[in-house]
């Protein structure tokens, strides 16, 4: 007879019991039962490009403790596993962990390895194939730690429907949701102000910034009015943005300045006339209550040019300094050779620099006066974000829509809240979008765009005409796929085709996981139908998957296996639209 321990241990249990669940298929989904019988949860991918907290898992085991629940009332609980593995964190962790970068302009070389010793601070040029080859590979060592790490803490995962959001089916989802969305008129491109991240080169949605306190200074400095009856001064933190002043604002009411409005005043150091105009932004006890409208220092600036109609004088590049060449608005020698002192300069150099031209021009008024103030970044960055102008794919999502705003929160409605408070946390989200999803993003690692387009005579890409594949051929790659009508030979030359240059935002393909996980093509109950899932839990977003309680919908009698979700009452399927309940995608 075996001797009792003095006390319990729980050494090995994971070891036993995890192959005995997986060889008795304990966890398995029984795919033969009828949909009224079926519990499904669309399980929110966790980054894989990190490692795992007691947050993270803390918000899996709430969702573990659901499954549980349901499989024992004898349902039968579809419950997978998905990795979110694409994306710009993931190419960072590429480039660190192998000391690459890539450079889409070379060939691939099937013979690239990558450098033995990874050098931190020069990191080694390869093509964008050679670079996604790399990005798959880490990912499934990445996706294999994380798979154990959930199987010691014992979730039940039914492990045989797993996926990846970088999978041929979630880009197969993803692409084609993209071009129903194009096709309805919900997903749309535009050159417009776009939130840019200088050291990754890449466009930013409104959903991934956050404030940080930075120090900086108030400069105080004056325009001269067109009358010649002295100046109106304004106090800025950012004085380098002086170049792309295109007006002065004031609050309507402010009576300082009621009679300016609809003056014009000149800017120092550069003499361009702008116009003093009036907007309900302004704010009259902030610095003198005059505002200088920039393209662009901030999203303020941003609304004030689209609702003021004002002209856009862009200074800054897409690395984040000055441009070469001075806004054609600044004419005189004197302005452009001031210009000439900023230009190449990164926005901070240009900063200092222009506080020093506006001392030695006796400018400014009094010293700079020291603040700490919030700064938007990129919530994975180190820099903060500029704002320039930029070809972009955006979904409509209510952020300007006030119809499908409304359907938003009425769909909203429609969900069982656990807790009942981040109902509330929802509805405050969609009331403060103020701009459409900015989807796209200028990297190498993600869905791309399924489409193309045509080149004209001079090899210039014709935007308005794109060219679109059929649904059965997806997925698709246009860097390496042809579209119909052409040969590969086209490719790049006058007359010829290119293929659209962007990926998808990751949360454009998480976003889609009701449509991800394998589905199993012989069995008629997990057909793709229109049919919300039962339990969509989501965490509160931090620095990764938070531990919020999730949030569960109501079990109608027709949910079942996974399948696209129906339109919003708006006539939108969009992917922010359609998964309404996702604070983890926003807060």
């Amino acid at each position: 007879m075996a001797a009792i321990p003095d006390k319990p241990l729980l050494d090995g249990l994971e070891a036993k019991w995890a192959p005995r669940w997986e060889a008795d298929a304990t966890y398995a989904f029984d795919r033969s039962r009828p949909r009224g019988e079926v519990f499904s949860i669309d399980t929110p991918p966790p980054t894989i490009s990190g490692s795992l907290h007691m947050g993270s898992v803390f918000g899996y085991v709430q969702t573990d403790a659901l499954a549980r629940f349901h499989r024992m009332r004898g349902q039968a609980v579809f419950y997978p596993m998905g990795w979110d593995d694409n994306g710009l964190p993931t190419e960072r962790r590429v480039e660190n962990h192998f000391g690459v970068r890539c450079d889409p302009s070379l060939a691939h070389d099937p013979a690239f390895s990558p450098p033995a010793v990874p050098d931190p601070k020069r990191k080694e040029a390869c093509s964008r194939p050679n670079f996604v080859e790399l990005c798959l590979a880490l990912t499934v060592e990445d996706e294999r730690v994380f798979e154990e790490v959930w199987r010691r803490v014992g979730l039940s995962v039914d492990w045989s429907l797993t996926y990846a959001t970088i999978g041929p089916r979630a880009q197969r989802a993803s692409q084609q949701a993209f071009l129903r969305d194009l096709a309805r008129g919900d997903a749309y491109a535009a050159e417009a102000p776009t939130l840019w991240d200088v050291t990754d080169q890449t466009a930013v949605a409104q959903a991934e910034l956050e404030d940080r306190e930075q120090p900086g200074a108030y400069h105080r400095y004056g325009f001269g009015r067109g009358d010649g009856a002295g100046q109106v001064f304004i106090e800025t933190t950012r004085p380098e943005l002086l170049p792309a002043c295109v007006a002065l604002v004031a609050h309507p009411d402010d009576e300082r300045y009621q009679a300016l409005v609809g003056t014009t005043v000149v800017s120092p150091l550069f003499g361009v006339e702008v116009p003093v105009l009036a907007h309900e932004l302004a704010a009259p006890d902030k610095g003198s209550g005059v505002a200088m409208i920039c393209t662009f220092g901030d999203t303020t600036d941003v609304t004030w040019w689209r609702e003021l109609q004002l002209p856009i004088r862009n200074i800054l590049e897409r690395n984040g300094r000055l441009r070469s060449e001075p806004p054609a608005a600044i004419t005189s020698e004197e302005g452009r050779a001031a210009y000439a002192e900023l230009a190449g300069k990164t926005a901070k150099q240009a900063r200092a620099r222009i506080v020093e031209l506006l001392v030695e021009a006796g400018e400014l008024a009094g010293e700079p006066t020291p603040i700490t103030h919030p700064v938007k970044f990129y919530e994975r960055g180190d820099r903060p974000l500029e704002i320039v102008t930029s070809r972009q794919w955006y979904i409509r999502n209510g952020g300007r829509d006030p119809d499908l705003r409304q359907a938003m929160l009425r769909r909203g409605k429609e969900l069982a809240w656990h807790p009942a408070f981040m109902h509330q946390r929802y509805e405050s989200w969609v009331e403060g979008l103020n701009g459409d999803w900015l989807i796209s993003r200028q990297r190498f690692f993600g869905v791309p765009f399924p489409l193309w387009y045509p080149l004209d005579d001079d090899g210039a890409p014709r935007h308005d005409a794109p060219l679109l594949p059929d649904e059965a051929s997806l997925p698709v790659d246009p860097s390496s796929d042809v579209p119909p009508g052409f040969t590969a030979d086209q490719r790049g030359r006058p007359g010829g085709f290119a293929g659209d240059p962007d990926i998808m935002d990751t949360w454009a393909t998480s976003s889609l996981t009701p449509r991800s996980p394998p589905a199993g093509p012989t069995t008629p109950t997990c057909s793709p139908a229109p049919s919300p899932w039962t339990c969509a839990p989501r965490a509160r977003r931090s620095s990764g998957p938070g531990c919020s309680p999730p949030s569960c919908g109501p079990t109608p009698s027709s949910t079942g296996c996974p399948g696209p979700t129906p339109a919003s009452t708006a006539g939108s399927s969009t992917p922010t639209a359609r998964r309404c309940p996702s604070p983890r995608a926003t807060w």
